[in-house]
């Protein structure tokens, strides 16, 4: 699970993620009692004589800073003190009794190296995270940087009562301090720990130039989209969430169907698999399965990491498999990369791909029906230092009031795909594929420097895949019922 995102960021697995991701590409409880005074909401705090009222201006500040930590740093500190359990599981010296034999000591040492630079990586940024957060309610950051880009507006000779107008000035102003703040970080990841590790491709100039395409597609995506969902948040009425969720649905199937087409070769190069034994196995593999397999791809994810991967898209009979070149060059003959393909074909036979699709929409739509009952909320609002009920800033301080419950359906969600990890395994295998997928799964995961000791906790809160060891285990145990 993604750690919670930074109040100018944007994280998580629903639409709030994607429609906020467009200031940058990289998820909170009710409010505290308040009581009102005048047109001014304030809390309260006891005295000697009873309850008294806190000063505006101090009040403000004072609600904004419990709002920060019962809303969104008090979960994040619980998560972090997950990371230590799983800080402390990365320290071990020794490969769990599963992989002895399986994995190389040198490897092991190589993996507990790389794991243990990346969480110490994590430790600091999630801490400036934290200070940042806690400083931006405190001192109300995001109503001050409203009201500024509604005077950037008026500057430049527009009316900054168009509401549009005025979030787009506010995203674009997002967008710069996401980049800037994220740039140092991103570096450090890419340019020290990837590269120090061997896994690093990139150069800076490629770098960069993933960047400004990123930023690129967000100045021509966002503005239509951000001013539809004003436009339908604004004359919605009562069926607001309906509205919402049709359009994301269609946003969703458009962007699914153009990604691939339009965007993903912006980035990386697609080839065509040459003929050979390995595209005819996976050929004969797909047939077998009556999988309606149109394309089948190399990408060049070697110019920017050694990483591996492979994945499936497409709709209904125009479905398309993508290779890494670096799991080609990575896995020692092809039965184990077709052990592989059978393990993802696994996921589409037994309709994983359609059952997580419908919980997506089905948790978009309540999410949006969520965001219907706080809508009009001048509580919310002002309790954040707004004076007016921005559409945007709408979505925002909802999306951040119900991260824990975010956080929860998420678990949820890793552990439905965890299952549906075993399942795909257990395909593969009575396809014949058990040995290779052995190997297969030791190989990606001895050349990933994937973690070897991890906290059953940690794993079971924050993975989407089981471990290695949980993997070989499933397996074992199948022979064993079997026998």
């Amino acid at each position: 699970m993604a750690t919670a995102p930074s109040l100018l960021h944007s994280s998580g697995s629903s639409f709030f993620a994607q429609f906020r991701a467009f200031p940058h590409s990289s998820s909170s409880s009710v409010f505290p009692h308040v009581k009102r005074h005048g047109n001014v909401v304030v809390p309260v705090r006891a005295s000697d004589s009873g309850v008294v009222l806190v000063e505006k201006s101090d009040a403000e500040k004072t609600y904004r800073l419990k709002t920060a930590y019962t809303e969104k740093i008090v979960p994040l500190l619980i998560e972090e003190f997950s990371y230590t359990n799983k800080h402390q599981a990365l320290k071990l010296p020794t490969l769990p009794k599963t992989l002895e034999g399986v994995i190389s000591q040198e490897k092991f040492e190589k993996s507990r190296a790389y794991s243990l630079d990346k969480s110490h990586f994590h430790f600091i940024h999630e801490f400036v995270t934290i200070v940042t957060d806690s400083t931006i309610l405190y001192f109300g950051v995001l109503p001050w940087f409203w009201k500024k880009s509604g005077e950037y507006v008026t500057t430049v000779g527009f009316n900054a009562e168009n509401e549009i107008l005025h979030t787009l000035a506010f995203l674009a102003g997002l967008m710069i301090w996401s980049q800037i703040t994220d740039l140092p970080f991103s570096l450090y990841s890419t340019f020290v720990i990837e590269a120090r590790h061997g896994f690093n491709k990139q150069t800076p100039w490629l770098f960069f130039r993933d960047m400004i395409k990123g930023i690129f597609l967000a100045v021509i995506i966002g503005p239509p989209i951000v001013s539809a969902i004003i436009v339908i948040v604004q004359k919605g009425g009562p069926y607001l969430a309906i509205y919402l969720w049709a359009f994301t649905f269609g946003l969703s199937i458009v962007m699914m169907t153009l990604y691939p087409v339009l965007i993903a070769p912006l980035f990386n190069k697609f080839t065509p698999l040459p003929d050979g034994q390995l595209r005819e196995k996976i050929e004969k593999l797909a047939s077998t399965l009556n999988f309606p397999l149109r394309k089948l791809f190399v990408v060049d994810g070697s110019t920017r990491s050694s990483h591996s991967n492979a994945y499936m898209y497409g709709f209904f009979k125009n479905k398309r498999i993508v290779l890494y070149d670096t799991l080609i060059q990575q896995c020692k003959n092809d039965e184990e990369i077709v052990a592989v393909i059978a393990h993802e074909l696994g996921h589409w036979k037994l309709n994983h791909t359609v059952y997580t699709f419908v919980a997506m929409q089905i948790l978009t739509l309540l999410q949006f029906g969520g965001y219907t009952l706080v809508r009009n909320s001048t509580d919310l609002f002002r309790s954040f230092g707004f004076d007016t009920e921005p559409v945007l800033i709408g979505l925002i301080l909802f999306q951040h009031t119900v991260i824990p419950l975010q956080q929860l359906v998420s678990f949820g969600l890793n552990l439905v795909s965890r299952s549906f990890e075993f399942q795909a395994d257990a395909f593969a295998k009575k396809l014949g594929y058990a040995s290779e997928l052995r190997s297969g799964l030791v190989k990606l995961q001895e050349e990933n420097l994937s973690a070897m000791n991890t906290d059953p906790w940690f794993s079971a809160y924050h993975y989407s895949h089981p471990p290695l060891v949980e993997r070989l285990a499933a397996l074992d145990d199948s022979d064993k019922k079997k026998d």
